[in-house]
């Protein structure tokens, strides 16, 4: 049991409850924080109440009426299985890609979800639908497009739909090809569409072959091409430069998707704090990009993005409703998406973090992903010189996957030793720390250590999202912990 000094306590009340062991200074920042962030829910809610007060009193209907005794029950019920959960907040967390949203996103969404406006119309939600706009146009003008047409969405699954079902109503007749390391939702939702899809080989950097992509246009009708610039598994970037050298000879649309390393355009500098410039830099020449800013972009689930750079692919998305667009002649957002309800809390949300991180290289959003690039480079340089875990790829954006050494070195008992110490690193009440698991080809392994046997067809290793700029100053502890739990076989 850990001094009452070292735990962080969250909430209000008797809904009170231990976060997370940690060093008193840092706790008395969390606190301090989470004070600040209770005075400003404070100003949300006041200011909400003013606003209703504005209108006609009335009084409300006593079917919505609850007593506050069972709810603060059901409060206390709720807090008590939430604690059910990962810490994703810390970054002792070192798994999925999963972090919690930024103080003025969590602001943003509440202030807008107390009015719940739907940005389908803007009737429904004529605030919120302006800010979408807007916070749409300044991704469309970071990743380079002069011209758009884009809107939120619930998540990258959506907003990928959109394009495929755009590439499906240009190139009815042709198939939609993507690597095996692409994302499963390429694969699920052309079966959704009625797509056929091809599937292409990728290289001994878990990125698309282009010589396999060249052989297969030999024999199939390849309408678009999906590149992704940052895989789930490795963070890999395709070689999208590369590809569209092929598009000119070939005459395919380009896809991107960038659900998760999109907003790594603002530090694409080539810097050594930096990421690939050629590859970003040529991102303006896509007819379609998605980006998840869920993911980079500090938001609450679920905010996606999709993004076309020819605006007149809006007429496939034409229809007629006969009971809303009523109220303004400007465009709706409702006539440019498949999804009808949409949260404009999102759009809030979004827009009131741009304000106070904009989209910029050195300060605001991109001050923050140099420190989670600093961090991936950092654990790599750690891992080059560990005698326990060893380096599977070179990070590119902040995705570092690692392994233990073993012997023998072979398949099967890196396999196994990755799996014993993904256990029992979260299960180590004193040393506790989450990381993630991944099946790779063992021609991955192979490929950068000649004397790895591949005695099976697939190794389990590890694999962590350093997306948290706060990893930055726990690398090495997270090296420690990791190289300690390795030792004791």
């Amino acid at each position: 049991m850990k001094p009452l000094h070292e735990v962080v306590y969250v909430g209000h009340s008797n809904l009170i409850f231990p976060i997370f062991p940690i060093k008193p200074h840092v706790a008395l920042q969390w606190i301090i924080m989470q004070n600040d962030f209770s005075s400003l829910i404070q100003v949300i809610l006041d200011r909400h109440a003013r606003w209703r007060a504005s209108w006609p009193e009335f009084s409300c209907d006593p079917s919505l009426e609850i007593d506050e005794t069972t709810m603060h029950g059901v409060l206390e019920e709720l807090h008590a299985r939430l604690l059910d959960n990962y810490p994703f907040f810390h970054p002792l967390y070192a798994g999925q890609m999963l972090k919690p949203p930024h103080a003025a996103a969590v602001l943003g969404y509440v202030s807008a979800m107390l009015i719940n406006p739907n940005n389908h119309a803007l009737d429904g939600g004529p605030a919120t639908g302006a800010m979408e706009k807007e916070v749409v146009a300044e991704l469309a003008e970071m990743f380079g497009y002069d011209e758009h047409l884009g809107h939120l969405t619930s998540g990258g699954t959506v907003a990928n739909l959109e394009a495929l079902w755009v590439s499906r109503a240009l190139h009815p007749d042709k198939a939609i090809a993507f690597s095996d390391q692409s994302h499963y939702t390429h694969r699920r939702m052309c079966e959704v569409l009625g797509v056929r899809s091809v599937e292409v080989s990728s290289d001994d950097s878990g990125k698309m072959d282009v010589d396999a992509l060249k052989h297969l246009c030999l024999s199939e009708n390849i309408g678009t091409v999906v590149v992704t610039m940052g895989s789930t598994a490795l963070g890999a970037l395709d070689p999208l430069t590369a590809l569209f050298e092929l598009r000119e000879r070939l005459g395919f649309r380009v896809h991107i998707d960038a659900a998760y390393g999109g907003f790594f355009r603002l530090i694409a500098d080539g810097s050594p704090r930096g990421v690939n410039r050629e590859l970003f830099e040529a991102m303006p020449a896509a007819d379609s990009i998605v980006v998840d800013p869920h993911k980079h972009g500090l938001q609450p689930y679920g905010c996606g993005c999709i993004l076309f750079r020819d605006p007149s692919v809006g007429r496939f998305y034409k229809h007629d409703s006969p009971y809303t667009y009523f109220t303004s002649n400007d465009l709706h957002l409702g006539e440019i998406s498949l999804e009808c309800s949409r949260p404009g809390a999102s759009a809030a949300a979004l827009w009131t973090t741009l304000r106070v991180l904009p989209l910029l290289p050195d300060t605001g959003l991109g001050a923050v992903l140099r420190r989670c690039r600093e961090a991936a480079l950092a654990f790599a340089d750690m891992l080059r010189v560990s005698q326990r875990l060893f380096l599977l790829l070179e990070p590119e954006l902040d995705i570092v996957t690692y392994f233990p050494g073993t012997r023998p070195f072979c398949s099967t008992t890196v396999s196994a030793a990755s799996h014993r110490i993904f256990t029992e690193a979260m299960a180590d009440s004193q040393h506790r720390l989450y990381i993630s698991k991944l099946r790779v080809s063992s021609r991955l392994v192979a490929a950068r250590y000649p004397d790895f046997a591949a005695d099976h067809e697939w190794t389990t290793v590890l694999r962590s999202a350093l997306m948290k700029p706060e990893h930055a100053d726990w690398v090495r502890s997270i090296l420690e912990r990791l190289e300690h739990v390795a030792a004791a076989e």
